[in-house]
Order: C-alpha cells, then structure tokens, then sequence
C-alpha cells in the first residue's frame, strides 16, 4: 500500500526520505532535536501513520550504533527511573493510537511538539533550575515520551527535557538516551507489526534502503558532536527542537 502510493513520485519521495535519513544518523550521534524534522518530511511523503512503521528500522539501527559508541557513558539509575513511565506511555499510545484518523494523528502530533517546545523552553529561561528529584517528574516525562514515541516517534523532547532538568553532561545524556531508546523501539515494534500493521514487507523494502544513509549520517554527527562543548551543547538542543516545532506547525 505504501509503494503503490508513492510510485508516482518514488524517486523524489525517496530524495526526501534519504535526507531524513541522513539526519536520523546525526540523531543518534548525539545531536539531539532533530527529530520533529525528520517525522515531519517522512509523515509529508508516506503519511503519518505509515511514516511510523518505515521509521522503525532506521531508528533500530541508530540505536545500536549509539550504544555500541557511546557503551561506556550510560547513567543507568536515571534509565531505570523513566523506562517503566515510557513502558506505559507506549501501551497507553497502542491503545488510543491505533484507530486514530490521519488528519487527527497529525495534528495530535503538531500539539504534542508545540506543548515540548514550550516546555523546553520555559526550562532553560527559568533561572531557579534547582534538579527536579521528585519522582513524578520522571513519571511525567516518562510516560510523556512513551506515549509520544509510540503514535508519532517524538519522544526527544520529553526525554530531552528530562536530561536538561537533571543536567546530564553531553555524552552521559547521549549515552543515556541511546539505551533508553534502543529498549524502548524493540519493544514498540511488535505493536506496529500484529497491532497497527505500519510496519510490513513494502514498508521495511523502504527502510532497509534508507539504511546506509542512517550510518552515513551518523558518522558526520560523531564528528560534529566532538566540536561542541558542553554549554553550547544544551543550546543547540533547543534551537533545534524548537525549529522542528515549528516547521510542523507551518506545514
């Protein structure tokens, strides 16, 4: 169903798809925020819904290229602190997901990135950032990008907003979020294959020759990552992330 609906325009479809991937990569490297932009051209190309299931693979694969890079980095005790929240952010967005129609799943996803863009940037201007110790923050923000992540792969900004919080330094926040989200994509996947059927043989066709690309990417953000240091860091984060959010809104 995919492909025969992009025949058409299957190699600018495609060129789309290859600079999303390209991104994707750089992602995963560490240069977080680029998220919104990446579902945004792939849900314009391939729809919202079915832009998730193609997604998957890719997002598998940036996963593990990040934790085999960044293995030694990882905070596990503010891992084990959102991953059960994210567990049933996922089940909760299975269930109200799944007979979504396309025009409201699309603008579900737009409310989602315009309320995480404020949220990110209420946090950096804020200038009593006392370390959130609560545990319903986590849950919060845990259960936040669950959900996100399962109807539109947008948990970066919540997750994001959660190592600002804690001020997790660039490559333990980078190594952090690899784990957290290489559990978490494994365990989306059999919800979009029996469940939402997004991901299928037509749409994994699409996400294995995407692939490369992802890895391509990937090693350009290593690179760009060693060049930032830890305060611009932070501020690029959320340069990016709000300038996804509002490329979704203008769409």
């Amino acid at each position: 169903m995919i492909l025969q609906s992009t025949i058409p325009y299957l190699s600018f479809a495609f060129l789309i798809a290859m600079g999303c991937a390209m991104l994707l990569g750089v992602a995963k490297s560490g240069i977080k925020g680029l998220a919104v932009l990446i579902v945004t051209s792939l849900a314009l190309v391939y729809g919202a819904k079915e832009s998730t299931g193609i997604l998957m693979p890719m997002l598998i694969c940036g996963d593990i290229m990040a934790v085999i890079y960044y293995k030694r980095h990882v905070k596990w005790i503010y891992l084990i602190k959102l991953l059960p929240w994210m567990i049933l952010g996922v089940l909760t967005g299975v269930v109200l997901g799944k007979d979504l129609p396309e025009d409201l799943f699309k603008s579900g996803m737009a409310f989602i990135i315009l309320i995480s863009v404020i949220m990110m940037y209420y946090w950096e201007r804020k200038k009593d950032r006392k370390v959130p110790t609560h545990w319903s923050f986590a849950a919060l923000m845990g259960m936040m990008a669950g959900f996100t992540t399962m109807v539109g792969n947008l948990a970066g900004a919540f997750s994001n907003i959660y190592f600002l919080a804690i001020k997790l330094p660039k490559n333990e926040f980078i190594g952090t979020a690899a784990w957290l989200f290489f559990i978490i994509n494994l365990f989306k996947v059999p919800f979009h294959i029996w469940s939402w059927g997004t991901i299928n043989w037509a749409s994994f066709q699409i996400s294995m020759g995407l692939i490369p690309t992802v890895i391509a990417g990937f090693g350009l953000g290593v690179f760009l990552v060693k060049k930032i240091n830890n305060d611009k860091y932070r501020q690029l984060i959320l340069v990016l992330t709000g300038l996804g959010g509002l490329a979704i809104l203008l769409q």
